[in-house]
């Protein structure tokens, strides 16, 4: 959350000078950006390799949508960046496909013994 935040208060931050790069290259940015911040949730909520309920996946929707939506009321408040609800959307995509990763993670984990027994 801290490096979200700090990359949101850069004064005109761009990848690139050529909007049909810079755009695409910020959704993407915000995609990976709220995966890894869905799984580091999981990660603190239950654990990695633990299996992920419904509730707690919920739950960490909510917190990485919610603070996605926070991040971008503080993007008004910095010269040359702008509050944008459709980064949310992104940042929603990014969540869910964390969740995902972090879903799959835990049932795979479930399943394989380490160290082999026998």
């Amino acid at each position: 959350m801290a490096c979200i935040f700090i990359l949101s208060a850069q004064p005109g931050l761009k990848i690139s000078s050529d909007a049909s790069v810079d755009g695409p290259a910020r959704h993407l940015a915000h995609i990976g950006a709220y995966a890894l911040l869905a799984v580091l949730l999981v990660h603190g909520l239950v654990g990695l390799g633990r299996p992920l309920t419904a509730r707690t996946a919920l739950l960490v929707g909510v917190l990485a949508i919610g603070y996605g939506i926070t991040d971008e009321v503080h993007q008004a408040f910095v010269p040359e960046r702008t509050a944008n609800p459709v980064d949310v959307g992104y940042d929603a995509i990014g969540a869910a496909i964390g969740i995902g990763v972090a879903r799959a993670w835990g049932r795979l984990r479930g399943s394989v013994r380490w160290p082999p027994e026998g």
